[in-house]
């Protein structure tokens, strides 16, 4: 099943559908409230997708919750084993909706889809909407002991990059890499040796997917004699899973993930800096 679904589609489809609406950011569930896709349930990226701790030098600003809360979490909101999930966010897929996906991939479920441009192409393609809360049942509990899709810690990401032996991708926008300037986290500039390939480059003018075969042959082309294993991040590793989503879609490995990201590494005392201004 291709990663990518197309507002399109998305109208055929109605068995075992279950439409996640992930945006993200201030008010976004009032948002949600007042108007989203017809029968999409919310997903919170602070309270279901992320279980934030007390020091961001551990974990970044939005670490995993337990796969166990998760769990719990994906039951309250109705999805089962053979569910149809489709996922939107605002943001062509960088708000939330690639992180919901990786989280519901690495927690063994198939069916999961991210919908190409977001909310805006639901409307513009003329999706129904609907306001308020939705009506769905819980489903039955489903367990597994640990994330299924690969990731590594700060420590596994300084010694690949020591050794030589992975490409660390950086995804955020290019002056945050730089280090002119930094909005989000305390100290400006990136990860030594991460290259940077900002998640923006995934989309086309319109906010949607680039084709797999054009992903494809830009990847290839700039990871060429580079190490084979990648390590993705981003800032908390949010945006970070659109990169893996593009990858994946373009036919790759589903490469690992730094959930710490950037947040994590600038806050650890004694972790290097570095810059480019």
């Amino acid at each position: 099943m291709t990663p990518i679904i197309s507002a399109f589609d998305l109208k055929n489809l109605t068995e075992n559908l279950v439409i996640l609406d992930a945006r993200a950011g201030k008010d976004t569930y009032h948002n949600y409230l007042i108007r989203h896709v017809k029968g999409a349930r919310f997903i919170d990226l602070d309270k279901d997708l992320a279980e934030i701790g007390e020091d961001a030098a551990f974990g970044g600003r939005h670490p995993l919750p337990s796969i166990k809360k998760f769990g719990e979490t994906v039951s309250r909101l109705g999805i089962s084993e053979n569910s149809q999930i489709v996922i939107y966010d605002d943001k062509s897929g960088a708000n939330a909706a690639s992180r919901t996906w990786w989280m519901l991939k690495s927690f063994g479920l198939k069916n999961v889809q991210v919908l190409d441009g977001g909310i805006q192409i639901a409307e513009k393609e003329g999706l129904k909407f609907s306001s308020g809360e939705e009506t769905f049942q819980k489903s039955e509990l489903i367990t597994t002991e640990n994330w299924l899709l690969p990731l590594s810690a700060l420590e596994d990401v300084e010694n690949e990059l020591i050794n030589c032996f992975a490409t660390v991708i950086d995804v955020r926008d290019a002056y945050r890499f730089r280090g002119e300037s930094e909005p989000i986290d305390q100290v400006a500039g990136h990860i030594p040796g991460a290259i940077n390939i900002p998640f923006s480059e995934n989309l086309d003018e319109n906010g949607s997917f680039l084709l797999p075969e054009i992903l494809k042959e830009k990847y290839l082309k700039l990871l060429k004699g580079k190490p084979e294993k990648l390590i993705i991040h981003c800032g908390s590793g949010v945006t970070a899973c659109h990169t893996i989503l593009a990858l994946n879609y373009a036919g790759f490995e589903i490469p690992n993930l730094y959930v710490g990201s950037w947040s994590e590494w600038s806050r650890r005392e004694g972790q290097e800096i570095a810059r480019e201004v």
